[in-house]
């Protein structure tokens, strides 16, 4: 009796050491810190640095609990494809010579449901600079911490908390690779998807939201592509100084759902200067605000949990009304910018508006004989300008009506 008594304290003992260690949390700060490292060179498509994303993709949604959903039961749905010499060409996805492979991880909750929610953000990024990029000094490592690391640490930290927890919808997390050449990872799941599309009720993505600004607003695309959008962002909103959009067609990822008919919307906090620059670097963001962007995310995919799939519609495209233009102000535009006028975001050196003397900050509200109120209205003033003309620029400067020479 006595043995038997001490041998049952020592199994438990012998148990409770050997009971696994419950993985320790990682931080949107540790994961943007890795994927925007100098050591992965910048996460170009097709590299072996990417590929070092992809495996580090891969385990922490094995670490959550995700389901593999790639191919053949891994992690990774790989494309392969040819370089687009024109932007607006299709992409050919080709085997062969002269050809990059690509690799999407994906990850699954499966809840037996009915619908599924699908969540994205393009993990690859411009490499040591080339096509895309805004930096003129020579090759350098951009990387990418804002576009797009913030949208991949914030997706990671939806999936940890999405899982176990929301049970009446299936949820599908993709990391693309291939954003920055035009789209190349989500076209292609969209076009060879791994799940049941039928089921598919929504698709969320997060391109750039790791500079969310101290009044707090938040750029959102595609809230037209289903009647309940507006109604959920509003009513679940903590304090955002909302800029809302209805196109679904923009330059990310949900553009190739919403072109399978499925409802989008796209969270950004705005361009800034450091945009496709080597500057964008991982101290530089705003992580208490990705915290608040991922908190608003979870809220809304909460209030939509038990509701049915939701109803598609069609938007305008807005970006077919973007008058042409032949010339530029070199400036880069506040697009979160809700006053009256083009508020200055970033200049750009020993370029017409630079060399004139405006300012970031300046809020420009004419252009040559045309009064400008928003971003259309500015670009419809700048379209009528060539190579060579020379104009006035009228703009806001801390409250003082400022008058500049330009010369284009």
């Amino acid at each position: 009796m006595q043995l038997k008594q001490l041998i049952i304290p020592i199994f438990f003992v012998f148990l409770l050491a050997c009971k696994p260690e419950k993985p320790k949390a990682i931080s949107l700060q540790e994961d943007v810190a890795f994927l925007a490292s100098d050591s992965l060179k910048g996460r170009e498509t097709g590299t072996s640095m990417e590929l070092v994303a992809a495996q580090y993709l891969q385990n922490r949604m094995k670490t959550i609990g995700l389901r593999p959903k790639g191919n053949a039961g891994t992690y990774y749905q790989t494309f392969t494809f040819k370089p687009k010499t024109d932007p607006h060409s299709e992409a050919q996805f080709v085997e062969g010579e002269n050809t990059i492979t690509g690799t999407n991880v994906i990850g699954y909750i499966d809840n037996k449901a009915k619908k599924t929610a699908i969540i994205g953000a393009h993990y690859d990024h411009l490499g040591m600079g080339g096509a895309g990029s805004l930096h003129s000094e020579g090759a350098a490592i951009h990387n990418g911490a804002d576009d797009n690391a913030s949208g991949v640490s914030v997706l990671l930290r939806l999936a940890e908390a999405l899982k176990d927890t929301l049970r009446t919808s299936n949820y599908l997390f993709i990391a693309f690779s291939g954003e920055e050449m035009g789209l190349l990872g989500s076209n292609y799941f969209t076009k060879n998807p791994t799940i049941d599309f039928t089921k598919a009720s929504f698709m969320i993505n997060m391109d750039m939201v790791g500079r969310l600004r101290e009044d707090k607003t938040l750029s959102i695309s595609g809230t037209g592509t289903t009647p309940i959008w507006a109604q959920i962002l509003n009513t679940m909103n903590p304090g955002f100084k909302l800029v809302l959009s209805e196109s679904g067609m923009g330059p990310s990822d949900h553009t190739s759902f919403y072109l399978q008919d499925i409802p989008v919307l796209h969270f950004f906090t705005g361009q800034h200067a450091d945009y496709h620059k080597p500057s964008d670097d991982a101290e530089k963001l705003n992580y208490e605000g990705m915290e608040m962007i991922s908190d608003y995310i979870l809220s809304i995919i909460g209030a939509l949990d038990d509701q049915p799939k939701l109803s598609f519609r069609k938007t305008k495209n807005e970006s077919e009304d973007v008058p042409r233009f032949k010339v530029a102000l070199g400036v880069m535009p506040d697009y979160l910018f809700d006053g009256k006028g083009m508020r200055i975001d970033g200049i750009t050196e020993e370029r017409p508006a630079a060399v004139a003397g405006l300012q970031k900050g300046d809020v420009v509200i004419q252009l040559g004989d045309s009064v400008v109120v928003d971003m259309m209205s500015y670009m419809r003033a700048l379209s009528v300008f060539s190579e060579g003309d020379g104009t006035k620029v009228v703009a806001d400067r801390n409250g003082e009506k400022i008058t500049v020479e330009i010369r284009f």
